[in-house]
């Protein structure tokens, strides 16, 4: 007979601990988990969010930021601010070290989390005015829009021709449906 006592003595520890003392332990562990996180953020300045606060900070007291550009950002559409992080992130993904196994991790788990700082940090340049690549798209988009306005004017043939042609539609439509039901 074998026994294997790594796993026997990991199912007689199942086996004898107490539900109820199962669940403080794991109350205590999130409550400490819950308060590491704070105090760390607390340390470092509210994490991740305010390193991109202090990115942006000195371009705006610089006046290297464009007010206007903010104004135009937020009457755009999520779409093109979005199209802009995607573009970003490839360029910031590229400036990220690549060996830096003890600050992301190894493999693809590494790999991973390096993209996904990087989508972030894209998506916070985006916020906060990004490159310009999104407000030249939209009014280039809003320039197409207004040159594709066709003169909406029309003349009395211009309707009779429209009216014929959407009789003609009705009469084939009308048409085809008693000989659709003969058929079936």
């Amino acid at each position: 007979m074998a026994i294997s006592p790594p796993s026997d003595l990991v199912l007689d520890v199942v086996r004898a601990a107490d539900p109820a003392e199962v669940q403080a332990a794991q109350a205590k562990l999130k409550a400490n988990k819950a308060a590491f996180a704070a105090t760390s953020l607390a340390e470092v300045g509210a994490g991740f969010g305010a390193a991109l606060d202090v990115i942006s900070t000195p371009a705006t007291k610089a006046g290297l930021a464009n007010p206007a550009a903010a104004a135009e950002t937020a009457r755009m559409p999520e779409e093109y601010r979005k199209f802009e992080a995607s573009i970003l992130q490839n360029f910031v993904s590229s400036m990220l070290p690549s060996d830096s196994e003890q600050v992301y991790g190894k493999g693809s788990a590494g790999e991973f989390w390096k993209s996904m700082m990087a989508e972030q940090i894209a998506d916070g340049m985006s916020r906060n005015g990004g490159i310009g690549i999104a407000e030249q798209m939209y009014s280039q988009a809003l320039a197409r829009q207004e040159a594709a306005v066709v003169n909406a004017t029309t003349d009395e043939s211009d309707r009779d021709r429209a009216m014929r042609m959407k009789t003609d539609i009705e009469r084939q439509v009308l048409d085809l449906a008693p000989t659709q039901e003969g058929e079936a």
